[in-house]
């Protein structure tokens, strides 16, 4: 029962997009099998068969025969018009459809740029013109030409980070002169991939060293920047460290002290139990988490990242924290591609960089489709409280996506409690949104392995049920029936005691009844198999 029952959750229905050349291997009642549905089911099984006579031609085609009267079954009695199946359903239909809404090619191609940003550091500084956070087209007009104005002043010659101090809207530029903090005058230090927001990593990236890039925008504004170098990565460190956070004399001759014992062979753990002010760290003998570079400020980079032995230790240095001591526990170079690829797809597909792919589909889709915007339904966006309009007002056709026509109040309830974003912008996200939703519930049609997919799923999971009503439910409520069947079998078991073999003959006995309703579907319906595709494919599987 489970071989078959395996068999038939792993089949493909009946559905097929075969060439004219396709024949027609037998038909069952009004449904015809051709040959490359019986192929794909008996070629997708074949691993799953454990010896030469289960891969016989013929009995594989009769066990295909009965999972498709069962499937006819599971129909007939309306199964799938379940609640459960239908939320079963969707959510697999779901799950499979997402590799289709990426661009499989893309990914790839992000994936291997993301490991390259790994291997390659960037050094880069910026100046940021910031945008509000709900911009209007004027509000963006406005950054932009201020950027490109910041820009003209430096390939005319002005000095990039007097410039960055002068007009950058980033507050670090000019520093805190309230806490003593120095500005840093644009200059970000080295990062790698996944450091920054994707648009400031892919400019970075794209920006020859010693250029100016052109203006490009992220979430929090307009941005130019200037590369200084790039270098082969230092990969991740791990250190532990005492922290003293008193910045005066005391503080200094506190850490020296530190230092002292140290170097006197007293255990860096044990004198950062008793020292650090870190009290994140100081319980755990101020052991940090690994990181590479761009995470901590730069003095306590460049004394992590400079330590060569592992189980050595800095000189007391100073940051805007404190005074500091680091140890360094252990170096972690860059690891292969093939062994950080799984990472990086995973980070990929978290990341801003999916909707890169995202938008590929979609921009392959635009070409695809027909789509018609109204431009006088798009009057409502001048309206202040558009959110707040009559869905009475709101019937006039604003897209249409092929044969699908979407409304003003479609739109209105997408955007309802979406906010950050100007309402002609969040028309754009709404129209992607909908070509994609438009795609993906078309699918079967422009997709057939996922069509097939979806049908052995939807099969599989119908025969599940009807099994579970017919058979199996049957058979644990059944005692008398299966005490009968014990009775008139009893020779075949090892005890007299239907107790001591009940699994055994719990198995028989639904062994028996499925064979008994098997014979009962084959009754009502007309089975016709043809010989010579039969002999054809008996030859064929025969040379192989």
């Amino acid at each position: 029962m489970k071989k078959r029952l395996l068999i038939a959750i792993l089949s493909v229905s009946s559905i097929t997009f075969s060439q004219k050349k396709d024949k027609v291997l037998m038909t069952i009642g009004n449904e015809k099998v051709l040959v490359s549905d019986f192929r794909r089911v008996y070629e997708k099984n074949l691993d799953a068969i454990d010896n030469e006579e289960e891969k016989d031609i013929q009995k594989n085609i009769e066990l295909y025969i009965n999972y498709r009267l069962k499937v006819k079954e599971a129909y007939r009695l309306q199964l799938d018009t379940l609640p459960s199946y239908k939320k079963e359903i969707e959510s697999y239909r779901n799950q499979l459809s997402m590799p289709y809404l990426q661009d499989s090619a893309y990914i790839n191609k992000l994936v291997k740029d993301a490991y390259f940003r790994i291997k390659n550091e960037v050094k880069a500084k910026h100046i940021l013109v910031r945008t509000p956070s709900v911009a209007t087209p004027k509000d963006t007009l406005e950054a932009y030409n201020k950027i490109v104005k910041i820009r003209e002043k430096i390939l005319k010659g002005e000095d990039f980070e007097k410039v960055a101090v002068e007009f950058s809207e980033d507050p670090s530029a000019k520093g805190d002169s309230i806490n003593g903090r120095p500005g840093n005058k644009g200059n970000l230090g080295y990062f790698s991939a996944f450091r920054m927001v994707f648009p400031f990593e892919d400019a970075a990236y794209k920006t020859k060293v010693g250029e100016v890039s052109t203006p490009f925008k992220t979430r929090f504004g307009y941005h130019i920047l200037q590369v200084d170098s790039i270098r082969k990565s230092k990969g991740e460190v791990e250190v532990a460290h005492i922290l003293i956070t008193d910045k005066t004399e005391k503080g200094e001759k506190l850490i020296n002290e530190v230092y002292d014992r140290l170097q006197k062979d007293e255990q860096f753990k044990t004198l950062a139990r008793e020292y650090s002010d870190d009290v994140g760290t100081k319980s755990k003998g101020g052991v940090l988490r690994k990181f590479g570079t761009g995470v901590m400020v730069k003095p306590f980079e460049d004394a992590a990242f400079g330590l060569e032995k592992e189980d050595s230790y800095s000189k007391p240095f100073k940051t805007q924290f404190g005074w500091h001591i680091v140890y360094l526990i252990k170096k972690h170079p860059v690891d292969s591609f093939e062994k950080l690829q799984p990472e990086l797809l995973q980070k990929v597909r978290s990341d801003e960089r999916a909707q890169l792919s995202q938008m590929a589909v979609i921009q392959k889709l635009k070409k695809k489709y027909s789509i018609i915007e109204n431009e006088s339904a798009k009057s409502i966006f001048d309206i202040k409280n558009i959110r707040n309009i009559s869905k009475d007002s709101l019937q006039s056709e604003i897209l249409k996506i092929n044969e699908r026509s979407l409304s003003q109040e479609k739109f209105v309830n997408f955007i309802k409690n979406r906010t950050g974003k100007a309402v002609f912008e969040l028309f754009e996200d709404f129209k992607n949104d909908e070509i994609l939703n438009y795609y993906k519930e078309n699918l079967e049609k422009s997709e057939p392995e996922f069509a097939i997919t979806l049908q052995e799923y939807k099969d599989g999971l119908l025969l599940f049920e009807l099994m579970q009503q017919t058979i199996w439910e049957k058979s644990t409520k059944d005692s008398l029936g299966l005490k009968t069947y014990f009775d008139e079998n009893i020779s075949k078991y090892s005890s007299n005691e239907l107790a001591k073999v009940k699994g055994e003959v719990m198995n028989d006995y639904q062994n028996f009844l499925e064979n008994n309703w098997i014979a009962e579907l084959r009754k009502n319906v007309i089975i016709a198999i043809d010989n010579r595709q039969l002999k054809n494919l008996i030859k064929f599987y025969n040379k192989k």
